[in-house]
Formats: structure tokens, C-alpha cells, sequence
């Protein structure tokens, strides 16, 4: 039979396009269970526009990958009308794996599916050499894994400071512990056998802040990452951005006026070596705070009253507020975050930062909304990322 001139036009496109659309109508939905659940489908209907029949559907396909339940019990809405059958995420079946690499330590963490730390250890580093910190870091998650019967793993998020190309899942550069194109996700890969998808820490947070924390809903967000590396990241409408093989957010070298801290690159008073947490703790022992490199012992102190103690960590938010005031006036967020220790911790440390930031924008700057758990979050949320962006493609048993 010959080909007429309307078959000609018929191709894999339309089926390509109705896959995209499905993958980002099931992660639309998956995501307003996660902020509203409990949920009725009616109404998850009404908040994403999407049709009463096709939330229907994708709920029905997220529940039998096991990422949605129903409620045990119906409800009516205001105890009127017909009872309906809320939906919620299933956080009980599946986990994720969080691995933060920090340059004392290394920590290792199970995640459900609302970012609720379920476990976690601290790995400290016997030496820096990547091999070891990543054959010790899968080694701990398969002893998380292990007391967690029951929970499977959906794969696993890396989060790092420094140089981090996503696409590659390399760390192509951290200056603290002397790494230089390390295939993080190749060698986890290879000893978990799970998905592993690796970025920076700062861009791993505004993730976590956008899917379970604060700045969820805002349009715009910063993220300021103040610890012994110092990083930045920057966010508007849901995508992250990440420049040229990610090396968008690199503020540690940004030069600080007065600053007097010399740097390993050989300069004076750039920004990392100012703010970094080994910065405060050589002054904390140089004032007699502390014989420790912990910078929780200095936030200890100031917690049991020592006012030296206290004034250096005001001190540091204070630069840090100003730090994150260039930022601000450059880019114009609706909203900042900062994980400073002293901010997370101390209402005068949060004011000093604010107050340096600018009082015109201070509403606006927020402390991490994860004090006691930051560094574990930031490696989930680099999986969980994914998971929400595309939910059809990470379950495993997805078809």
C-alpha cells in the first residue's frame, strides 16, 4: 500500500512528547502530595490543573511503584459530603542513601522520602585519600542498610564542597582535602550497586530547602554555605543553576576588604579563609576557648556562657551577613539561607548577620532549616532531587 502524505508525517515524537509530559505531570503530582499530604485527589486536582482523571492515574502509578499510599480511613471534607480516600507518600517502604563528604569527616545517612533523617554515622577521616573515604563511605551505608530491614534503597546522593561537576559525578576539585577528578559516582556505583548522583553541598541544600524547608514556594532562593569550605548556590524557579561543567557558585577565592587571613592560594583575606570553621577555631584557641579543631566545641562554650566564645561567633555571622549582602545586592533573591553554625544556633549571631546583610532584605534571610541534621540532608537531597523531578524513572520498579 502506498504511503500517503499523512503518514509521512507520523514519527516518535508525539510518543516522546506524551512520555515528557507524563514524567512531569507524575512529578507536578508527587511533589503537591509531598507539600499538602495527606491529600485528597480532588484537591490535588485543583492545586497542579491538572484533570480529576489523570491525578487519578498518576497517583494510581506512584502507589504501585510504592511511592504514594492511601489513608486507612476516608474523611469528608469539613465532615460534609462525599468521604474520599486521602493519599500521602508511602515513607515507610523506600529510603535513600545521603553521603556528605566534609573535610574532617565523612557523613553517611538513610533518608525516607519526606527528608527525615532515619539513621546516620560519622566516619572520620583517617586520611583524605579518596579511595578510602568512599570505600569506608559505602561500607557505611551498607551498615545502615542493614539495620533498616524492610527499607529499600532508591540510590544514593553524594554532597561535597569544592569544584563538583554534576554530570559527570566528579569532584573535580577540593582544595581541603587535595582531590582532583574524583569519579565519586563511578567508584559508589561500583561498590553499592546503586544509582548515584553527586553535586555541591550549597546547590544539594537549596534543594532540600525548596522540597522540605523554608524556602519552599519561594521563586527565587540563595544559599550560602559557610563552613570550612565556603560555597554558594542560586536558584529561581525551581532550577538550579549551574554554569560550565558546574562550577557555578564558587565564591571561596571572592576578596574580603581588610581581610588579613592568608590563603592557600597564596592571596590575603579571601573569603574562605576568613569564614572558615578552621579559621574560628585556631582564634577560639588563640583566646583560650578551646584546645580543639570541633567548631561544636566553640558553640558549646558560648552555649554554657563564655562570652569570648559568643563574641567570635557574632563576629563570624556578622561577616558572613555582609558576605551574603554582596550576594544579595547582585542577585536579588526572595530568599537567602545561610547554614552558619553560630546563625543556627544563637538568636544574636542570626541578628548580627541579618542586621549585615541589610535590614532593608533581613525578613528575608533565613538560618538552615536543618540545625541538627544539615550535612545529612544535603546528601539525600541530592538523590531525592531527582526523585521528585522524575519520579517514573527512579523507583525501581518502575516500567
Amino acid at each position: 500500500m502506498p504511503r500517503t502524505a499523512a503518514s509521512t508525517l507520523v514519527s516518535p515524537v508525539p510518543r516522546a512528547a506524551d512520555s515528557d509530559r507524563r514524567r512531569t505531570s507524575a512529578s507536578v503530582v508527587l511533589r503537591s502530595v509531598l507539600e499538602h499530604g495527606p491529600v485528597a485527589r480532588s484537591t490535588v486536582a485543583r492545586l497542579t490543573g491538572l484533570s480529576p482523571a489523570a491525578v487519578t492515574e498518576h497517583c494510581a502509578r506512584l502507589a504501585a511503584l510504592g511511592l504514594l499510599r492511601e489513608e486507612a480511613a476516608p474523611r469528608r471534607s469539613n465532615g460534609v459530603g462525599r468521604p474520599h480516600v486521602p493519599v500521602d507518600l508511602d515513607t515507610g517502604r523506600f529510603v535513600v542513601g545521603g553521603v556528605h563528604v566534609a573535610v574532617p569527616y565523612t557523613t553517611v545517612a538513610l533518608l525516607d522520602l519526606r527528608g527525615r533523617v532515619v539513621a546516620r554515622c560519622e566516619l572520620k577521616h583517617e586520611r583524605p585519600d579518596a579511595g578510602r573515604v568512599l570505600a569506608r563511605a559505602a561500607d557505611g551505608l551498607a551498615a545502615l542498610l542493614a539495620r533498616a530491614p524492610g527499607r529499600r534503597p532508591l540510590g544514593v546522593g553524594v554532597a561535597a564542597g569544592g569544584w563538583v561537576d554534576r554530570d559527570s559525578g566528579t569532584v573535580v576539585e577540593h582544595e581541603l582535602l587535595g582531590w582532583r577528578e574524583v569519579p565519586v559516582r563511578e567508584v559508589l556505583e561500583d561498590r553499592t550497586g546503586l544509582p548515584v548522583h553527586v553535586d555541591g553541598h550549597a546547590r544539594a541544600l537549596v534543594g532540600g530547602e525548596r522540597l522540605f524547608g523554608r524556602a519552599r514556594g519561594s521563586r527565587s532562593v540563595l544559599h550560602l554555605f559557610v563552613g570550612n569550605m565556603v560555597d554558594a548556590a542560586f536558584a529561581t524557579n525551581d532550577e538550579v543553576h549551574h554554569g560550565p561543567r558546574s562550577q557555578a557558585g564558587a565564591i571561596a577565592h571572592l576578596p574580603v576588604p581588610g581581610g588579613t587571613e592568608p590563603c592557600g592560594c597564596g592571596r590575603t583575606g579571601c573569603l574562605q579563609a576568613e569564614l572558615s570553621e578552621r579559621t574560628l577555631c585556631r582564634r577560639a584557641r588563640a583566646a583560650g576557648v578551646t584546645d580543639s579543631d570541633n567548631p561544636m566545641h566553640v558553640v558549646a562554650a558560648a552555649a554554657a556562657g563564655d562570652a569570648v566564645a559568643r563574641r567570635l561567633l557574632v563576629e563570624r555571622a556578622r561577616a558572613t551577613g555582609r558576605a551574603a549582602g554582596l550576594l544579595l545586592d547582585v542577585l536579588n533573591p526572595e530568599t537567602v539561607v545561610v547554614t552558619e553554625v553560630g546563625a543556627m544556633r544563637f538568636d544574636d549571631c542570626l541578628s548580627a548577620l541579618r542586621e549585615a546583610a541589610g535590614k532593608r532584605r533581613a525578613a528575608s534571610v533565613l538560618p538552615t532549616s536543618f540545625p541538627d541534621s544539615v550535612l545529612a540532608v544535603a546528601g539525600g537531597s541530592v538523590m531525592l532531587d531527582v526523585l521528585f523531578r522524575d519520579p517514573l524513572s527512579v523507583s525501581p520498579e518502575a516500567i
